[in-house]
């Protein structure tokens, strides 16, 4: 019997198309980890890149449950004295609604090189246009309750 070992795609690649509107942030944000990575596969090996390119529309339209809104709070440190800055997720959302979900999907990636090549990989928009028509991006629809992915024809 021989054991079997995944090889990097390449150009291969496959990319995804996830509409994230009225869609829980962190749910949705797990999903996207794992396409990235290549989870979603049989062929999945955790030290090699198998992942496909996850394109994401409606980044600005995500839902955060209860209060976050208002109480969930983004930091980002400059490495100087007093460079600590925090923003709320609700300015988050009007200036920067694409780096909600960037920021919370990369805290579902390993801290890792393979990783670091793997978040390349995630395309986020705030509204419904992307430039990545001509890759054919298919369309993904997640049952948020179960673990499973359905893809849409």
């Amino acid at each position: 019997m021989k054991s079997f070992v995944a090889k990097d795609p390449g150009a291969d690649r496959a990319w995804l198309l996830v509409d994230v509107a009225d869609k829980p942030l962190g749910r949705v944000a797990v999903k996207i980890a794992d396409a990235l990575r290549g989870k979603n596969k049989p062929t999945y090996t955790p030290h090699v890149d198998t992942g496909d390119f996850v394109v994401v529309i409606n980044a600005e339209k995500v839902k955060l449950t209860g209060n976050k809104d208002e109480k969930k709070i983004y930091h980002r440190y400059s490495g100087w004295r007093s460079g600590l800055k925090e923003t709320k997720a609700s300015v988050m959302r009007e200036r920067h609604p694409d780096r909600m979900i960037r920021l919370a999907v990369r805290g579902m990636l390993p801290r890792n090189t393979l990783s670091r090549n793997t978040a390349r990989r995630l395309k986020v928009y705030a509204g419904a246009e992307h430039p990545h028509e001509a890759q054919n991006p298919q369309l993904v629809e997640w049952d948020l309750s179960t673990t499973s992915t359905k893809l849409q024809e």
